[in-house]
C-alpha cells in the first residue's frame, strides 16, 4: 500500500544479504564550534536496555567502591554527542564522575560528578569539542566512587569493555549516547537474543541492527535487545517483558520516529510456554497502540523459524505460524518485516536455512543478521 504515517501498512520479503561494512571512522575532538551548541535536535544513536543482576552476576550485584567502567561503543549516527545513564533497578542513589567520552570531559550541569537517583535516568550535557562521525566508536569512560550497591546493566553487549582493568561484555549503567546528526530514520528495536546478537561474535559489529544501521546513512538505530527477553511475561534473568520495560526502554528515547518489535520467539519456546496465539497477538497490538498514542509508528517482525532448536515441538510451530500468518495480512502492526521468509529453508519452512544457521537452531549466524537488515525496507521505517 502506498502512503505515509501510522495508516500505512506492507509486508516485506529479504531482499539479498548486506555487505559488511569496513572498520567505520572513530569519534574525534572538534573545533570550539563542535561541541556545547550544535542542532537541537537530539536522538540516540548508540543504547542498550537494562536489566537487574541476579546472584550469578558477580560484579553488577556487589556493585563498585572507586571502580572504573569503560564502555566501547559503536555508534549509528553522528554529531555532537551527550551521555545517558539509567538506574532502573537501583535502590540507592549513585554517584557517577568524573566521566570522559573520546577522552574529553562530560559534564552534568557544569559539574563533573552527578547523583542518579534509584530508579532514574540522568543525562549528560553535550561534550565540549567532541563531534562523532557515523558509525564512529566511542569510548566512555565512568567513574563510580560508590560504595554503589547493586548496579543496573546490560549483561552482555557483545562488545568488549572493562571494569577496573578486566574484559567484560557488560555495560554498567550507561543507556545511551545521543547525537545532533541523524538525517535518516530514527529507529528503535524492541527484540530478545537475536536483536542483542547472539549468534555473531563480539567486537565485529555484526548484529542485525549494526548491519540495518550500514545500509541506511544517517540513521539512528537502538538496538533494545535483551536476551531471553519475552513479550508477555517478565523474567528474572531476563528482565521485564516487551509490555513492562516499553515506555522506559522505547518510548523514552529522543528523537524516536518509529520502533521494530521482534519479540514472541521466547513466549513460545521458554516455559512456560505460550501455547494461544490471541494473547501474542493482544500484547502486539497493545505496543502498537502505545506507539501510536506517542506518536510513532510500530513495525512488526514475524517470528524467524526455530525448528532445529532443543525445545521447539510441531505444537509450538502451529503457533508461530498462527501468529505470523495474522501478523501479514497488515493488520496488526503499520508495516511487517518478513523475518520467517528472510531466513527459512524452503524445502523446511520450519527450520532455518543451514547457510544462516549459528548451529543452535535459533540463532543466525552473521550471514543470517545480514539477511534480517536486508529484509527492512527503508520506506517502512521513516
Amino acid at each position: 500500500m502506498s502512503g505515509r504515517g501510522p495508516a500505512r501498512r506492507g509486508v516485506l520479503t529479504a531482499a539479498g544479504l548486506a555487505a559488511v561494512a569496513a572498520t567505520a571512522p572513530q569519534a574525534h575532538a572538534a573545533g570550539p564550534s563542535g561541541g556545547g551548541a550544535g542542532p537541537s535536535r537530539w536522538t540516540t544513536s548508540w543504547a542498550t536496555a537494562q536489566t537487574a543482576p541476579t546472584a550469578t552476576d558477580t560484579v553488577a550485584s556487589a556493585g563498585l567502591t572507586d571502580g572504573t567502567c569503560v564502555a566501547n561503543v559503536r555508534l549509528s549516527a553522528g554529531g555532537a554527542v551527550r551521555l545517558r545513564y539509567g538506574h532502573a533497578f537501583g535502590t540507592v542513589p549513585v554517584l557517577i564522575g568524573p566521566v570522559t567520552a573520546g577522552g574529553l570531559p562530560v559534564t552534568f550541569g557544569g559539574q563533573r560528578q552527578a547523583w542518579i537517583a534509584a530508579g532514574a535516568s540522568l543525562t549528560s550535557d553535550p561534550v565540549a569539542g567532541l563531534r562523532a562521525a557515523e558509525a564512529a566508536r566511542l569510548t566512555v569512560e565512568t567513574r563510580l566512587p560508590g560504595p554503589t550497591g547493586p548496579l543496573s546493566f546490560h549483561r552482555n553487549t557483545h562488545a568488549s569493555h572493562s571494569v577496573d582493568g578486566e574484559r567484560t561484555t557488560s555495560v554498567f549503567l550507561l543507556t545511551g549516547v545521543e547525537v545532533t546528526g541523524a538525517h535518516g530514520p530514527v529507529v528503535a528495536v524492541l527484540g530478545d537474543s537475536i536483536t542483542e546478537g547472539v549468534g555473531t561474535p563480539d567486537d565485529a559489529d555484526l548484529r542485525w541492527p549494526d548491519q540495518l544501521a550500514r545500509r541506511l546513512p544517517g540513521s539512528a538505530v537502538a538496538n533494545l535487545g535483551i536476551s531471553g527477553n519475552r513479550l508477555l511475561l517478565d523474567d528474572a534473568r531476563f528482565g521485564p517483558g516487551g509490555q513492562a520495560r516499553f515506555d522506559r526502554d522505547v518510548l523514552s528515547l529522543p528523537g524516536l520516529r518509529t520502533v521494530l518489535v521482534h519479540l514472541g520467539v521466547n513466549d513460545l519456546q521458554q516455559p512456560p510456554s505460550q501455547t494461544d496465539p490471541a494473547l501474542v497477538l493482544a500484547g502486539y497490538r497493545q505496543l502498537v497502540l502505545r506507539a501510536r498514542n506517542a506518536g510513532r509508528r510500530a513495525v512488526g517482525a514475524t517470528i524467524a523459524p526455530f525448528g532445529g532448536w532443543t525445545r521447539w515441538t510441531p505444537e509450538l510451530e502451529a503457533v508461530r505460524q498462527r501468529i505470523n500468518a495474522a501478523v501479514r495480512t497488515g493488520r496488526v502492526f503499520d508495516a511487517v518485516v518478513d523475518f520467517d521468509a528472510a531466513l527459512r529453508d524452503p524445502e523446511r519452512p520450519s527450520l532455518m536455512l543451514p547457510a544462516y544457521d549459528s548451529g543452535d537452531g535459533l540463532h543466525p549466524n552473521p550471514s543470517g543478521h545480514a539477511a534480517l537488515a536486508a529484509a527492512v525496507d527503508r520506506r517502512h521505517l521513516l
